[in-house]
């Protein structure tokens, strides 16, 4: 599969991305962050900055730390890597980074021991690598919004939908798209005895139980007696006092990558991979199973599907993708029924994106390879225009 480039400039910028003439776009890697997905947003930067091409663009590393502190970060990709199941993390510095002021102001400055440093430099897109909330659910959007600052992957509205499972049900369900039956347990009231006799009822068992807004797998737990099923709403809400609560949906797991069209063509779907959990001490493609026992866990790169089940499940990720208003990129999980009906489970604007995740997998195969597509993304972020559109 080909992916359109836009050529670059005699300087190596992409024409039209508004980088003044003679220096390359500059990009910060940005990662970390508040939500309980911080150290796979480390490990999905440590594949970003190993990828990205550094003649072609001027890279700075900037980390969230888990109170929210913004700090310059070590640029080398080994740092961030997971190794023998140590997770990494973002540590307080005295060098704390601030964001562009004004919608005419590119620069970002840098504090040092709480003193105004020189100037970092102007940005031109930034690449924010964050899971979960406070960073993939359009808070941080809105904020590179209010600064008039690029950047990569799906805008607020997009980014909120696709972080909060519940809307993104009604919104994908709305445009005519299949999902699995469900139950929502809003925040701040305990479930009594009759209301999980009727989520039983209405869902059957086994069912999952997950936070609403949350990722990785974080939370989530698979109940298949009744009697577990209060502690799995507490689970869940360590992480989101907002829980849904799904019916299994039988069939095999699918996923598919989609790309955003470069100069308003429709967006690109990649084929397929499935995920196989084959150790039996995971029922289900849990937080160990993505990131801490690959062993346990086959994913197939491209899936094992005919030609016409391929197509259709393309379809549907792009459809989801456009149902959302995703831009960039985004990763559609879907069910495929034994009678070959396509369920989507989910949509997820911005995937795990190390080198071993599925996404770039499914692009690897698909024709473009993890650092095509770190320079594809940053180029649809480049040629993307600020403000409403």
């Amino acid at each position: 599969m080909d992916a359109t480039r836009t050529p670059p400039t005699d300087d190596g910028a992409p024409p039209g991305d508004g980088t003044p003439p003679g220096r390359r776009p500059r990009v910060m890697v940005l990662f970390g962050g508040r939500s309980g997905e911080h150290a796979i947003s480390c490990a999905t930067a440590g594949g970003v900055l190993r990828a990205i091409d550094r003649d072609r663009y001027d890279v700075v590393a900037v980390g969230i730390t888990s109170d929210g502190r913004w700090v310059l970060a070590d640029d080398d990709a080994d740092h961030w890597a997971i190794r023998d199941g140590r997770l990494p993390r973002v540590e307080d510095t005295a060098t704390h980074v601030l964001l562009p002021q004004g919608t005419t102001d590119r620069e970002v400055q840098v504090l040092r021991d709480g003193v105004l440093g020189a100037p970092l430099g102007a940005v031109d897109v930034v690449f924010p690598l964050l899971h979960g909330p406070f960073g993939e659910d359009g808070t941080l959007q809105g904020m590179l919004e209010l600064a008039d600052v690029r950047y990569v992957g799906s805008g607020v509205l997009a980014s909120a939908v696709g972080m909060d499972k519940h809307m993104m049900k009604l919104v994908l369900a709305g445009s005519g798209l299949a999902v699995g039956p469900f139950r929502v347990l809003p925040p701040g009231r305990e479930p009594d005895a009759a209301t999980l006799d009727a989520v039983v009822a209405d869902l059957g068992l086994p069912l999952f139980v997950k936070p609403a807004r949350a990722g990785s797998s974080l939370g989530i737990s698979r109940v298949d007696d009744k009697a577990d099923l209060a502690d799995a709403i507490a689970a869940a809400r360590v992480h989101d006092p907002k829980v849904i609560v799904e019916a299994a949906l039988f069939g095999r797991e699918v996923e598919c990558g989609v790309l955003g069209g470069r100069s308003g063509a429709p967006p690109r779907a990649s084929l397929p991979g499935e995920i196989v959990v084959t150790d039996a001490r995971h029922s289900f493609y849990d937080f160990e199973a993505k990131y801490l026992d690959e062993a346990g866990v086959t994913l197939s790169c491209p899936a094992d599907l005919p030609d016409d089940v391929v197509a259709r499940v393309q379809d549907v990720a792009v459809r989801a993708f456009e149902a959302v208003g995703c831009e960039g990129l985004a990763r559609v999980d879907v069910f495929v029924t034994p009678d070959g009906e396509v369920v989507v489970n989910e949509i997820n604007t911005m995937p795990g994106f190390t080198p071993y995740s599925m996404y770039p997998r499914m692009w690897a195969v698909s024709g473009l390879d993890y650092a095509s597509l770190v320079d594809e993304l940053v180029g649809l972020a480049l040629e993307r225009p600020t403000g409403l559109r």
